[in-house]
Order: C-alpha cells, then structure tokens, then sequence
C-alpha cells in the first residue's frame, strides 16, 4: 500500500510535490483550483512541466486529483448542475495536462429534489463527460449520509455505476470516515471483513480503486463527516490495522485528509498507520 497526504498547492502547484515529499509521502492528493470556487485561473505550462519533472524525482505516484467542494451533478436546481458539470469537465482537463490518474469528486445531494432523479443525474453527467477523450480515472466518493446527500450506501454507489454503464474511467474512491459514519462498522477484523465482504458482493472489489484513510470523531452510523487523527477515533488502531493488512485492499494507493494543524502531524499520521502495515 502506497500512502500520502492530500497537499497544498499554495504558491505554485509544483510546490505541493515539495509539500509531499517532506511528509514522505509515496502518492499524493491535490486540488488544481480553489476547493470552494466555481472560477478558475488557467495552469502556467512551465509550471505544469516543473510539477511533471518534481513528481518523477520524488518517485509519488498515483496522482490524485480531487473536485471542488461545491460540485454537486446531483442537484436539482439548473444552475447548480450546469457549473458542477462545467467545473467537473474542467477537472479532467487539468488533470490530463498535469497527467493525474484519477479524478475524485463527490456524489453530491438531491436537497430541493428527489433522491432517485439526483443519483440518476449524476449518472447522466458522467456519461455526457465520457464522450470526451481522457485516459484518468473519475471516482465517486462515497459520503457520511448527512443531510440529502447522496451515495452514502453502497447500493447507492451501484446504483450509480449501473446507470453510468460499464466504462473502465469510472471507480470509486473509499473514505473510511465516511463509511463508518454512514453504519458500516470498520473498528476491528472481523468488522473490516464483514463490511468489505458486503462491498464486494454489491459494488464490486474490482471497482474501488482509492482509500481515503481517516479515522472519525463520531460514531458508527452518526451519518456526520468528521475526520479525526489515525488511531485517535472511533475506527481506532484495530480498525485501521485491519484496513491496511486485507488482502485485497493492501495494494491500493491510501490517502489521509486527517485533521492538520502542522506538517508534524501529517508526519505522525503516516508513521502511525504505515507501522500497522504488516501487523496480525
């Protein structure tokens, strides 16, 4: 299992390879505009070409890039749609110049409509999207079930993947968090097993292709998006032993987006789930 941060790009974006590197990480997360922004200022070429060249020297691989925060296909409302799906486009597009492997956004919320036309619009955005020619990979995040947010369910992700067809540009991205507060129990082996069991026979294995590693601040089933240090919540120091060791999770790239206030702790973060890796 590769590890890494999710990292900033301030300044310039071939900085947040630095920003990685120091942190030791082995792949790396970034957003390539503002998270909470539906504008964007078009990449610098010579800048792109300097983040090429300091990611092939750090050797950290895969590139993930993640969605602003505010794209939601699942919207009701037309405005909100045509920008999430404008501001979505976008992102393939620089993480095509930036030569990212998967995109990760997240599925979003019917709130003002109906849950089963959002899951079926974001379906719809994806596959309006696949007309164009890329080679990264989109990956629906799965959520903590707050509010009218969609695709906190497994059957929901499924859902979303039926209606999308079956094009290999489109998988899923796991958060741990997420999954442990929308009441899928993560703390221990046996609990681990029993959730990626029920995964597998539903969504598929074959699909999830990142983990997003943190721990929660609430408990199982609170449906509330918390992240908490690795160890340090309710998922605990079994649970994540337990992640990190499945036999078929262990070689998926693993990003942590725990709380930060330093870059020490991101540092502590991946000693401390890196040091589970091997451990019965």
């Amino acid at each position: 299992m590769r590890f890494g941060f999710h990292t900033s790009v301030g300044g310039k974006i071939y900085l947040a390879v630095d920003r990685a590197a120091e942190r030791h990480c082995e792949t790396m997360q970034i957003f390539s505009s503002s998270p909470r922004s539906w504008h964007w200022q078009e990449l610098n070429p010579a800048d792109i070409q300097e983040f090429k060249g300091r990611r092939a020297r750090a050797q950290i691989f895969p590139l993930v890039l993640h969605a602003p925060y505010l794209v939601n296909l699942g919207s009701p409302f037309k405005d909100i749609y045509n920008k999430s799906a404008k501001t979505l486009k976008e992102g393939v597009r620089r993480g095509e110049k930036l030569q990212a492997d998967y995109l990760v956004f997240h599925v979003g919320s019917f709130k003002g409509g109906d849950r089963s036309e959002g899951l079926k619009s974001v379906a719809r955005s994806v596959r309006t999207l696949f007309r164009s020619n890329f080679s990264l990979q989109l990956l629906l995040e799965n959520t903590s079930g707050a509010g009218h947010s969609l695709g906190s369910t497994f059957e929901e992700l499924r859902f979303i993947l039926d209606e999308v067809g079956e094009d290999k540009r489109v998988g899923v991205c796991f958060d741990t968090a997420h999954t442990f507060a929308a009441g899928y129990d993560l703390s221990n082996q046996d609990a681990v097993a029993k959730t990626m069991a029920l995964f597998d026979k539903i969504v598929g294995l074959e699909k999830l292709k990142l983990i997003h590693a943190n721990d929660s601040k609430k408990p199982c089933g609170a449906r509330s998006d918390r992240h908490e240090h690795i160890g340090k919540g309710y998922i605990g120091l079994d649970g994540f032993k337990a992640i990190v060791n499945h036999p078929k999770l262990k070689d998926l790239p693993c990003i942590l987006e725990t709380p930060r206030m330093a870059a020490g702790e991101d540092v502590r973060n991946l000693e401390t789930i890196r040091g589970l890796v091997g451990e019965t």
